[in-house]
């Protein structure tokens, strides 16, 4: 198994090490593409008016000037392009990506580009606590991924995935031994509220602003990956590429067909 890896907090993250020893746990051919400098919040950009240029920073190793999908693109198609990988992972990320995330992630985006590659490919993330001094990167719970990780994706792996799927796994803020299961979830929504403008001022007094997110008190359904995360689950969301919302477009379909004399289309107002 050819596995090429990701992230979208940077290629020197300890996030990424700790990929690489899920990766290298379960083959022998790992592959490391990664973004230059952070990535969070790229999303699925790509990279279109500026060249993309990378460099070796190890053995099977390259950053990129670029985001996560440019990362998981310049891996497949030229890094690896005679042999491309069969697994795509993408993370660990340094907090958890779920609920709205999901639109934002970087991490996830790597893991998509994967999948719009045709390979089968997993994001993976850590929800962050408080900060632990025993960690020196100010993250917790590393060893719970690493303990979980390897039989995790093999598990996942064991069964066919339909062609635009791919898994979003999130890990607790929890000890291995406080882990209380793995929950198969679907994507939760957050109470309104999470993201916040802060307004400041520079030296000069011109204004600028941060986009941030507060933490605020959930509402939480069962079987949603906010759910789990909070009874101390792992949580593992399939994703589906697909946007599409089945019973809108055929609510929509009835709408429009039942317009008198337009057979479903309508027609531009006259100037």
């Amino acid at each position: 198994m050819r596995i090429l890896i990701t992230n979208d907090d940077g290629y020197d993250s300890q996030g990424l090490r700790i990929l690489q020893k899920i990766a290298e746990a379960l083959s022998d051919d790992v592959w490391l593409v990664a973004p230059e400098t952070n990535q969070s919040g790229a999303s699925h950009a790509l990279t279109l008016q500026v060249p993309l240029r990378y460099r070796d920073v190890g053995k099977q190793a390259f950053a990129v000037k670029g985001t996560p999908a440019d990362c998981v693109i310049m891996g497949a198609k030229h890094v690896l392009k005679d042999a491309p990988p069969t697994l795509v992972l993408s993370g660990v990320n340094h907090g958890a990506n779920v609920a709205e995330d999901v639109s934002y992630s970087g991490t996830i985006a790597g893991a998509m580009q994967g999948t719009h590659l045709g390979i089968r490919s997993i994001s993976l993330s850590l929800m962050i606590g408080e900060l632990n001094e025993s960690d020196s990167a100010g993250r917790q719970q590393w060893q719970t991924v690493l303990d979980y990780g390897p039989d995790l994706i093999r598990t996942l792996l064991k069964k066919d995935w339909p062609s635009g799927v791919l898994m979003n796994v999130n890990f607790p803020n929890a000890k291995s031994e406080d882990i209380a299961g793995v929950s198969i979830t679907e994507q939760g929504v957050r109470d309104l509220g999470g993201l916040h403008l802060a307004e400041r001022n520079d030296t000069w007094g011109t204004p600028y602003f941060w986009i941030g997110f507060e933490r605020i008190k959930q509402t939480l359904v069962e079987d949603t990956d906010l759910w789990a995360l909070a009874k101390n689950h792992i949580s593992v969301t399939p994703l589906s590429l697909k946007f599409t919302d089945s019973a809108t477009r055929a609510d929509l379909k009835k709408q429009f067909a039942s317009l008198d004399g337009l057979s479903g289309k309508i027609r531009p107002e006259c100037a």
